[in-house]
């Protein structure tokens, strides 16, 4: 057995094209439930988005994010991983190297997706709260999130597969809920206005707010790629799954706030989706508590991808001690309430995962729209990539950076996409020799 390959790629086996499904039963469905998730047009509405642009601004913002994080962030992934029937795991180590794997993207996704835990739980037990008529804090807060957190992820490790079924009925009661209360506030759109008129700086902040949102379900489009035929599945899957998605899922909830608003023009407009929610009346409970539902599916699945990534990644730690502390960390953040700031962390996963995107992108390119194959040691092009796109994408939380370069990197989260693809490909001179291809064949005998 080869022994230059560390245990996480020598156990690698390429998904065969017989388990492979058109882009309608897989791509479209798995990218639209992350965005149908609540917390992504919390994570909008909580920005200078529709205070401070039109509608039509808006609109168009979503648009341009979702066409962004089609061809910028998820186009190179997902074709990799349709082309080599291989994880984001596998199909990364050409651009970080088979030690450098390792760490990213291994074990970065798998703390971000705690992250995410953290703020699946926090909403979820935020909108049942809501349900309840209760503040989200307190004593009752603090046993609704943690039941809700280890009662998940309990859920996650012992039963993904059935999750993974609920989750095709699942997903879309968001869809049916977002419907409603747009039909209950459509009558006010027409008579919203933006109390401040900036429309650029509405425009950028959509496209930081989605791309941040997008980053690592972008880079995980490897993960979708290997279950798509051919790239029509990749191409489809994409632009339905995520530009439209982010249309429809980003643009209704908004929508529904300024009509909300505009129905009321003499009362401080407050951009807040549970005010247009309870405009609904006495079924207001029912739906924050189907909200609520909505978040079980994104709990689920970021426990279950944390767990894959720690038991990958440090297969000497027991998974089930991993995936505990892991969930711990995440049960803490949420009861703590320092997730219920989204647009912060939003940043932060952009910065972590755009360089790598952007990385990834550029070693798609540079081998001819093609894996090169995994790469010996750590290939430091892509971890310097990575650690110069991520600088930019968290310029403005730098102390002492001069405020006229801030706003030259809006929005950041896409200027650390550029910066990882460009400062790859100048380094690429620099990368370490490929593992041949035979050799990886042979590590599956």
């Amino acid at each position: 057995m080869p022994t230059s390959l560390p245990e996480y790629v020598r156990a690698s086996v390429p998904n065969p094209p017989e388990n492979r499904a058109p882009w309608y039963k897989n791509t479209f469905p798995s990218y639209a439930g992350i965005f149908l998730w609540v917390a992504f047009y919390l994570g909008l509405l909580a920005g200078p988005t529709i205070s401070e642009a039109s509608v039509g601004v808006y609109l168009a913002a979503l648009l341009a994010a979702g066409l962004v994080c089609f061809g910028l962030y998820y186009y190179a992934p997902a074709m990799l991983g349709m082309q080599t029937g291989r994880t984001l795991y596998i199909v990364g180590t050409s651009t970080f190297g088979v030690t450098g794997g390792y760490l990213m993207p291994g074990l970065l996704m798998g703390l971000l997706q705690i992250g995410w835990f953290a703020v699946a739980t926090y909403v979820g037990a935020d909108y049942i709260m809501k349900g309840l008529h209760r503040e989200s804090h307190g004593a009752l807060f603090i046993v609704i999130a943690l039941v809700w957190a280890y009662g998940l992820a309990w859920v996650a490790i012992k039963g993904i597969g059935y999750v993974a079924k609920v989750a095709q009925f699942l997903n879309w009661v968001p869809l049916i809920m977002i419907l409603i209360v747009f039909w209950a506030n459509m009558d006010g759109i027409v008579h919203y206005r933006p109390p401040e008129n900036n429309p650029g700086i509405g425009f950028l902040a959509v496209l930081s707010i989605v791309i941040g949102f997008f980053a690592t379900a972008g880079a995980a489009g490897a993960d979708f790629g290997v279950n798509n035929r051919n790239r029509k599945d990749v191409v489809l899957g994409g632009l339905t799954g995520i530009t439209l998605a982010i249309l429809v899922a980003g643009g209704l909830p908004a929508l529904s706030v300024a009509g909300h608003i505009g129905k009321t023009p003499s009362a401080p407009p407050i951009y807040d989706y549970a005010g247009a929610i309870a405009s609904v009346g006495s079924l207001a409970p029912i739906m924050f508590f189907l909200f609520a539902a909505g978040s079980m599916v994104p709990t689920c699945f970021c426990t279950f991808i944390a767990a894959n990534s720690f038991g990958t990644m440090l297969p000497k730690i027991p998974r089930g001690l991993s995936t505990t502390v892991g969930v711990t960390i995440g049960a803490v953040l949420a009861v703590s309430g320092v997730v219920a700031k989204l647009i912060p962390f939003f940043q932060i996963v952009g910065a972590s995962f755009g360089p790598i995107c952007g990385a990834m992108a550029a070693d798609y390119l540079l081998a001819g729209m093609k894996w090169s194959g995994p790469r010996q040691g750590i290939n430091w092009a892509g971890y310097a990539a990575w650690a110069v796109g991520f600088v930019v994408g968290i310029l403005d939380r730098i102390p002492g950076v001069p405020g006229a370069l801030v706003k030259l990197d809006n929005p950041a989260v896409l200027w650390s996409f550029v910066v990882g693809f460009v400062v790859y490909a100048v380094l690429a001179g620099i990368r370490p020799p490929i593992i041949p291809q035979e050799e990886l064949a042979k590590s599956r005998n």
